[in-house]
């Protein structure tokens, strides 16, 4: 028997799955508070855990930004701007490498769509990749949740 292989893409579709119905908060506090042995799959959760927290607050944008001592997460909201608890440097790192690897974005500047299935529906964002001498950065950007 053949045995399956997982891509990053799928690998994140199920990791959102897994974390629907959870406090995405609370969860991404617990985890920069404790550090794991694999950095892989914490890579992973966070990320899944942030796109949902940003879905929850029908959010325009999910930044991930690092600088050459520093991270930030932030969820821009309609008329407000939320700061994520910022995860270790390996951690941002990898989530970095993930989000490139599914994308294909190896240029230091590009962009494209990302498509997610949740359970029974779909989300469709536009994904951009910048980075510079000291600085990188991700964006998600999600679709209007108003209409």
């Amino acid at each position: 028997m053949e045995k399956l292989s997982r891509n990053y893409h799928l690998k994140l579709q199920e990791m959102c799955g897994c974390y629907l119905e959870t406090n995405f908060q609370e969860q991404l506090s617990a985890m920069v508070s404790h550090k794991s042995a694999d950095v892989e799959e914490d890579a992973f959760k966070y990320l899944s855990l942030a796109i949902l927290a940003a879905l929850t607050e029908k959010a325009k944008k999910l930044s991930f930004k690092k600088g050459k001592d520093s991270a930030k997460i932030t969820i821009k909201a309609k008329e407000r701007k939320i700061k994520l608890p910022a995860p270790s440097r390996d951690l941002i790192d990898k989530i970095i490498a993930i989000t490139r690897a599914i994308t294909h974005l190896e240029e230091d500047k590009g962009e494209c769509p990302l498509v997610l299935g949740l359970q029974n529906d779909q989300v469709e964002l536009l994904v951009k990749v910048k980075k510079d001498k000291e600085k990188e950065s991700i964006k998600f950007e999600f679709p209007d949740m108003e209409t």
